[in-house]
């Protein structure tokens, strides 16, 4: 029972401290009336406004008017402009008009011209040498006032606005002070606790994944391939790299494009600390440069340009004081509504006072060496929005660089020292990473050089920039020193190591040829591609639109330069990561960055010049890099080959239009911008993506010793990594793809004659009839042999005709070479008084005659002897009769007589003359059956 009391009396006495402290707190806060969806309502008075000043800076350069603060803001819900302005003057009795313009992307949206005095500010009525200003205002105004500004304006991203306060003095009508203020609406891009982070986090896992690749492992050969397909650092740093160097162009650039490269400014070393700032401005002096040299206004120059310049005699034509403004007036003869009328009372200066004592939306003075707010033409507007002065870029990149390689140096040796820990706590085992604990030294020296390799771009657009921009001793000095550190030193380590494979690689160079070959992207986009004649022969399969001379280089050796484990050792920081035919592929990325990187930082301030000869630079590049594919990892290919290459043509061609000799509306450029931004987050998401398959595919390498991993499911996958893995080692085209196979037609009913049983007819007897269907080619042709010849007697051998017409078969109207068969037959031809009875027939035709080569076809006893010559051959074959033979005697003319065949009616088959045959065949060998 007491326990229960005592608790209601502790949960009383919290109730009534809540209650005291809830009570403090809102008599504290301050409220105002405002209408918010047609209701008046009560709202805090430390509300963010709608539209709101940020920082400010001196727009003219010499003002009489030094000004210690300047902010106003836009409070749409009941409908008012709160403005201060507090500085001093060297003035003495100077009666001032003021002007405030808004501008909301590039055009003026509202402007108001007054007199302090008319305005209840005394202490700008007039200005006195010693006397502080302190002006305050609350200006009502109108729907009409407001119409020129957009409502999306209050909630987009990056509202691009200024407000500017011009200052005039009455005795002379000129400008004796301008300040412009950033105007905006609190929404951002800009994110970099956020987005920035969580980038950062990405590439610390990109960074482990790859390190534990090329640490793990006993041979070599298998670490090298393991480290090829994991994730490049280097392919991360270059994405994140090109978007935020992207600024450098000397382009006037929305405030999106500004904000968005902010998340990215720690990849190029821009990261602020206020310490490391104000150590680089002691080194660097008091001289910050000239901003508006690299294509941004600068702070503390003349911009009579600024907002479109002003027209003092608009402002002194009329007689507008002492009474230009009187705002209680104003109001009366407004049809304000009664939240309007309401800050009538506050227009006194107490309450003024009262009033902007907890305003908190309001900027500071820039730093010396900034831009105007509001201004973020060329690198050094791009810097501006990570406060750094563009004088500042090369000692923050090149301080920030070294922290990062001692970082870098530090880790590694740490690593050594933690696993030696471990294994003598016995928590893993002693034979753990024992290739990486024994030359743990030379691994760190490689994991510097391998940082160097990924920051040269970055140095050297540093130093490059340092140069053209502000001439400091001592920042040229420091450019001078990292420069040739850089340079020199990473283009004489790649050209060594080209050296070194020459000369102990056993490298031929061979002349070859380059094979332009007709392609289509999609089926009909027409292109072109290239393959070397040595790899890829010429194909008929293929259209080629012509070759041109080239080289190979090749080892004479079948070893491939991956399995050279002394050069892998050496240089596997420079070459590892590429193919085997490509392993020279750093020299040709070195020499890349280093030319854009004299475009972005050589050329600053010539926008043109540096957007077309980077556009024809990055396009050679990107066609190039398609054909090379260098890298072995297929995730590496297309981030780098593809999206990176478009990513940077597309940036560089669309920010042609930020230029200001185009002078497009700011509205249009905004909507470029966010194409650009469109461009690039995409390009951001999917190198995301790769870092977590990298990080993946790098547990799958690190486990390739277990049999298990976890989980069970991703085995399979791993086993086809792998095998993925040492097809790419190979670097061989992958081969043709296997012809469409024929579907099978479906079983059905059908109809199929598998066999057929001749019987016996009428033209089997006739043995010429059967060699023909038997398939021999020179059925009907024989010739006489010289045995024949002595028996039937002599032939005439005398030539009576030309070579080429004896070489004829036959006097006919048949081409040369064809074969004479026999005609149609009739029942007559098988008479009996003919050729004797059936079984006679029947009985000789079976007889057989022989060569040299074996049977030659059936033979009739009653066929007549016929001399022809064989097609395209100087032999002749003399069919015989087997009992008595036939003479043929020469004619008068020295041509053969006919020979009547005895089977066959002269009026039913063409009769043969036969040919002396100058060469004797041997004759044929008769067996009988």
């Amino acid at each position: 029972m007491s326990l229960s009391i005592s608790l209601r009396a502790t949960m009383l006495c919290l109730l009534m401290v809540l209650a005291y402290v809830g009570s403090a707190l809102a008599a504290d806060e301050k409220y105002v009336t405002a209408t918010v969806d047609g209701e008046q309502v009560y709202v805090k008075d430390s509300r963010r406004p709608a539209l709101y000043t940020g920082n400010y800076g001196d727009c003219m350069g010499s003002s009489s008017i030094n000004v210690t603060r300047f902010d106003a803001a836009y409070y749409k819900d009941n409908m008012t402009v709160l403005f201060h302005l507090g500085g001093v003057t060297a003035l003495k009795n100077e009666s001032i008009m003021m002007y405030i313009g808004v501008f909301a992307y590039g055009e003026s949206r509202f402007d108001l011209t007054f007199n302090p005095c008319s305005a209840n500010i005394d202490s700008a009525c007039p200005l006195q040498a010693g006397t502080p200003i302190e002006a305050n205002g609350i200006i009502p105004i109108s729907q009409n006032d407001v119409a020129g500004i957009p409502s999306i304006a209050l909630s987009i991203p990056d509202f691009e606005g200024e407000a500017i306060l011009r200052i005039f003095a009455n005795s002379t009508q000129s400008e004796i002070g301008c300040f412009s203020a950033l105007v905006t609406n609190g929404a951002t891009f800009s994110q970099p606790e956020a987005v920035g982070s969580v980038l950062g986090v990405f590439t610390v896992v990109a960074i482990i994944s790859s390190f534990a690749t090329a640490i793990y492992g006993d041979n070599i050969s298998v670490m090298r391939k393991h480290y090829a397909h994991s994730l490049s650092v280097l392919v991360v740093f270059a994405v994140w790299q090109h978007i935020f160097f992207s600024g450098a162009l000397s382009m006037n650039w929305p405030s999106v494009l500004v904000s968005f490269w902010s998340n990215y400014a720690w990849a190029g070393g821009m990261i602020y600390t206020d310490g490391m700032q104000n150590t680089i401005n002691n080194f660097i002096g008091s001289n910050k440069g000239n901003t508006s040299a690299v294509g941004a206004a600068g702070t503390g120059v003349q911009n009579t340009e600024l907002g479109g310049g002003y027209d003092i005699h608009q402002i002194y034509k009329r007689n507008v004081f002492p009474k230009a403004l009187n705002i209680p007036g104003l109001m009366r003869r407004s049809k304000f509504n009664r939240v309007a009328r309401h800050v009538e009372h506050a227009l006194a200066k107490r309450e003024l006072a009262d009033s902007s004592s907890g305003f908190q939306w309001y900027g500071k003075p820039v730093k010396p060496g900034l831009p105007l707010p509001g201004n973020y033409s060329g690198f050094a507007g791009t810097l501006a929005r990570e406060d750094i002065p563009a004088s500042n870029a090369l000692m923050t990149g090149f301080l920030w660089f070294l922290i990062l390689v001692v970082i870098v140096a530090f880790s590694v040796l740490a690593l050594k020292v933690v696993l030696e820990g471990m294994i003598k706590t016995k928590m893993i085992k002693n034979d753990r990473l024992s290739l990486f604990r024994t030359h743990y030294l030379g691994f760190t020296a490689l994991a510097v050089l391998r940082t160097l390799f990924i920051g040269f771009f970055m140095m050297i657009f540093l130093c490059l920039f340092q140069f053209t921009y502000l001439a400091s001793p001592g920042p040229v000095a420091v450019a001078s020193i990292v420069f040739i550190i850089m340079f020199l030193g990473m283009c004489g380590l790649a050209v060594y190591a080209c050296f070194y494979r020459i000369k102990f690689g056993h490298i031929i160079s061979e002349s070859d040829r380059l094979n332009v070959e007709k392609r289509k992207v999609l089926k009909f986009i027409p292109r072109y591609g290239f393959s070397r004649a040595s790899q890829q022969p010429s194909s008929d399969d293929k259209l080629y639109a012509g070759s041109i001379p080239w080289w190979s280089i090749r080892s004479d050796i079948e070893k491939s330069i991956h399995d050279d484990d002394e050069f892998t050792k050496k240089f596997g920081w420079l070459a590892s990561r590429f193919r085997r035919t490509r392993w020279w592929f750093f020299t040709v990325w070195l020499g890349y960055e280093f030319v854009r990187a004299c475009f972005l930082a050589g050329a600053s301030g010539h926008g043109m010049v540096q957007v077309f000869g980077l556009l024809a630079v990055e396009f050679l590049a990107f066609i190039g890099i398609i054909i090379m594919r260098p890298f072995e990892g297929q995730r590496l290919n297309i981030i780098t080959v593809y999206l990176l290459g478009f990513s940077k043509v597309a940036t560089v061609a669309l920010s042609a239009a930020f230029d200001t000799r185009f002078n497009l509306p700011r509205i249009v450029t905004t909507a470029i911008g966010i194409v650009i931004i469109v461009i690039q987050g995409l390009l951001t998401i999917v190198v995301m993506v790769a870092i977590v398959i990298g990080a993946i595919s790098s547990y799958m390498s690190v486990m390739r010793n277990r049999e298990e991993i976890r989980p069970k499911g991703w085995v399979p996958i791993r086993e086809r990594y792998f095998k993925h893995m040492d097809e790419k080692v190979k670097d061989v085209p992958p081969p043709p793809p296997l012809p469409p196979t024929i579907p099978e037609p479906s079983k059905g009913p059908y109809f199929n004659v598998n066999s057929v049983k001749r019987m016996a007819k009428v033209e089997d007897e006739d043995a010429e009839f059967v060699a023909e269907i038997y398939g021999e080619p020179n059925a009907s042709q024989q010739s006489f042999t010289s045995g024949q010849r002595d028996a039937v007697g002599d032939m005439p051998t005398q030539r009576s005709r030309a070579g080429s017409i004896r070489s004829q078969m036959s006097y006919s109207s048949l081409p040369y070479g064809a074969r004479i068969h026999r005609a149609s037959w009739s029942s007559h031809d098988f008479s009996t008084e003919q050729y004797g009875s059936p079984g006679r027939r029947r009985a000789t035709s079976n007889s057989m005659t022989y060569s040299n080569d074996g049977p030659s076809r059936p033979m009739s006893r009653t066929l007549s002897t016929l001399t022809t010559r064989f097609a395209e051959s100087n032999e002749n074959i003399n069919r015989i009769q087997n009992s008595s033979p036939i003479m043929t005697t020469p004619s008068p003319d020295n041509i053969p007589s006919p020979i009547p065949r005895p089977w066959s009616r002269p009026n039913h088959r063409p009769q043969l003359y036969t040919v002396n045959s100058e060469i004797e065949v041997p004759g044929f060998t008769r067996i009988a059956r």
